[in-house]
């Protein structure tokens, strides 16, 4: 059974790490939001992926820049 290197996913999928551009990219892709609100609800509530998902979901930025 061999590596697929062309499909990355993070090591741990409840943690958003934001020191690596294609995991912010996998993030915005997955949570279908832009790099800017990814970043700010990380600022707000932490890096647990269910945090991000809920503040995305229930505060004014959701409706800000996509």
């Amino acid at each position: 059974m061999s590596d697929d290197f062309t499909k990355k996913r993070p090591q741990d999928a409840t943690k958003i790490n934001l020191g690596q551009q294609w995991e912010i990219d996998y993030w915005t892709r997955t949570l279908n939001t832009s790099e800017f609100k990814l970043k700010l609800a990380v600022q707000k509530v932490g890096n647990s992926v269910s945090a991000v998902k809920e503040f995305l979901r229930t505060h004014v930025c959701n409706n800000l820049y996509n």
